[in-house]
């Protein structure tokens, strides 16, 4: 079978391939060292090929279709001038790897820490985050999860206009220095994931549309037009594209996982739906060796994706993000309830009850917002098929001025919540900076030009015009610019807060639960299963969730501004408890923002 991308050879050269089934024919254009251009070899199924003996690594390239103008590999592994330039070959086996041996964490033993790579340091590169990596490692992070790298265009970008998969940005630096940071975090015992987007190219730089309209199914539509081709005539290609490109992060990159971005606008209607061939072929290949994880995000709430086999392994998917559990939390904490907040107005503190106990807390009903009915039931499944968390890059970047948590609410309430997230049997989540409680903002930011750039501009400003505070323009024209340079500036960390207060409270907050966790609740957590029980009574909350060995992690919190009775915890150790706490033999009182978490064992 023929593969994408340019490939070096073992005795030499490198094979060049091209699938462009509606070419009248396909030119190799040899930018450097060397300038030449070369008719390539029609092959079968709409495949141009052509091997050059004297093609090494740094060579680069682009393609010419029939008369047109060239364009870049769309397997390009690499391309230095951005996403209009030339390709360049890249030698795959040209880094030495320090930790070979490294095969990986159990899913249950994740703590997961969101990043992006450009606004995570003041360099902004591969380089210069790894060299945070220790910190985090200590601090109690087991996993870091990169926001998408694939070449999108300009030098700043949150990642989902990606146009060529397989190629690291350049922004960032070489891909032997992502190596080189994937590298680093494995030997600190951190995994470290990839957001991939299988659901659309984007607006710039993506020439598959001028010569590959195959790549296309114009029968599905998706908020960027016609899907990608998962199951149309031509579709065997197309899916071949994304599977090489999973096994190409996995096994050359050596990630230990992807997260899928907005999966339900991965348009398939075929016998097997393409995740699920994604995951037959990660458990076969890297997943047959080490721990290799997939992570979903998935707004319809299916939990068919995330169903377990007998032994308790997933058929499919590992565990999928939880935006329910944001949603409710975000209403208790804020008190807004424009745009999806709506969903989640009428009962916040019994809606986090559910999310903490069962996942989802849309699970079949009709949405206020809507109306329509979402989600499956979720309360067979493992609580680590939940991937949780008060703050992503989504929900801070999709606000008007990129405002983070702790600037919208009291920071008693929201440490009571920490305490909810981080305690949980859930995955947690950190977004880069939440640790220390960073006050800068993370703004939506890119770097197109021309009309582009002004219709994204303005219609960033306008999609806020149904909201009360954008209702005034002159509200709105304030709102940063995702095109200026400014915009990108303001929304990098500022590191020198980490050791001033209040920053450094957070931080030792987050430190002492993620090592509460680490000791008493991680290592329960392999096998665990549903089944959790959960009430609220006003903003009194209980869960119980079995865990694997028959014990029972148990939390009560008041999330309430007055004191509230609350049930009595069963006879079991505390693990942790915060607030004001009065505890008889059959009553118990909690003061505003209490929590207790408790661990009953029937058989220490």
């Amino acid at each position: 079978m023929t593969g994408f991308g340019a490939r070096l050879q073992p005795d030499g050269g490198t094979v060049f391939s091209l699938w462009a089934p509606s070419a009248p024919d396909v030119t190799l254009c040899i930018e450097s060292p060397s300038p030449r251009q070369l008719l390539m070899e029609g092959a079968a199924d709409g495949w141009f090929v052509l091997q050059l003996p004297d093609a090494e690594a740094g060579t680069r390239y682009k393609f010419r279709i029939g008369d047109g103008a060239p364009v870049p590999d769309p397997a390009s592994r690499y391309n230095p001038l951005d996403v209009h330039g030339p390709s360049e070959v890249v030698d795959p086996q040209g880094y030495a790897w320090r930790h070979p041996d490294w095969r990986g964490r159990p899913w249950h033993e994740a703590v997961i820490y969101e990043l992006h790579v450009g606004a995570f340091t003041p360099e902004g590169s591969y380089a210069a985050a790894a060299r945070q990596l220790a910190a985090l490692a200590e601090l109690g992070i087991t996993a870091i999860q990169l926001m998408p790298l694939s070449d999108m265009p300009g030098t700043r970008n949150w990642g989902y206009d990606g146009v060529l998969p397989f190629a690291p940005d350049a922004a960032y630096g070489t891909p032997d220095e992502l190596k080189a940071f994937v590298d680093t975090a494995h030997g600190l015992g951190m995994m470290v994931l990839l957001d991939v987007v299988y659901n659309h190219f984007g607006p710039e730089g993506n020439y598959l549309h001028v010569y590959c309209p195959e790549f296309f199914n114009p029968r599905h539509q998706t908020p960027w037009g016609s899907a990608i081709n998962f199951d149309g005539e031509h579709h065997g290609p197309v899916r071949q594209f994304f599977i090489e490109n999973v096994l190409y992060w996995t096994e050359e990159f050596r990630f230990d996982g992807l997260r899928f971005d907005a999966v339900h606008q991965i348009r398939d209607d075929s016998s097997r739906h393409i995740l699920q061939e994604i995951a037959d072929r990660l458990r076969e290949g890297p997943g047959a060796r080490r721990h290799v994880h997939m992570v979903l995000e998935n707004e319809f709430n299916q939990a068919g994706p995330l169903a377990r086999d007998t032994h308790g392994e997933p058929r499919c998917a590992t565990a999928q993000w939880n935006d329910d559990l944001h949603h409710c939390a975000h209403v208790w904490l804020t008190g807004e309830t424009d745009g999806y907040y709506e969903d989640y107005a009428a009962q916040p503190v019994a809606d986090l009850a559910r999310a903490l106990a069962q996942g989802f807390v849309y699970q079949g009903q009709a949405t206020p917002r809507h109306g329509g009915h979402r989600g499956e039931s979720s309360g067979h499944l493992p609580p680590t098929a939940f991937v949780s968390f008060l703050q992503n890059h989504d929900h801070i970047g999709n606000r008007a001025l990129g405002q983070r948590i702790g600037a919208l609410t009291d920071a008693a309430r929201l440490d009571a919540l920490y305490a909810c997230l981080l305690l949980s049997p859930h995955i947690p989540m950190l977004f880069m900076g939440e640790e220390f409680a960073a006050s800068t903002p993370f703004l939506y930011f890119c770097d197109f030009h021309g009309e582009l750039a002004e219709a994204v501009s303005t219609g960033r400003r306008n999609e806020f015009a149904p909201f009360k505070a954008f209702a005034d323009p002159a509200a709105r024209a304030a709102i940063p610019d995702p095109n200026a340079a400014e915009t990108f500036a303001a929304s990098k960390l500022d590191w020198t807060e980490a050791a001033a207060s209040p920053h450094r409270e957070r931080m030792a907050l987050v430190r002492e639960l993620l090592s509460l966790r680490r000791e008493h609740l991680v290592p329960r957590l392999a096998h665990a299963t549903g089944g959790a029980r959960f009430t609220s009574n006003g903003a009194v909350i209980h869960i119980q969730w079995p865990l694997a060995d028959g014990a029972t992690w148990e939390m009560v919190a008041n999330l309430g501004t007055t004191a509230a009775p609350a049930a009595v915890p069963r006879k079991a150790r505390t693990i942790y408890a915060c607030g004001e706490q009065t505890l008889a033999e059959d009553a118990m009182t909690l003061g505003p923002n209490a929590v207790r978490v408790t661990l009953n064992q029937p058989n220490p």
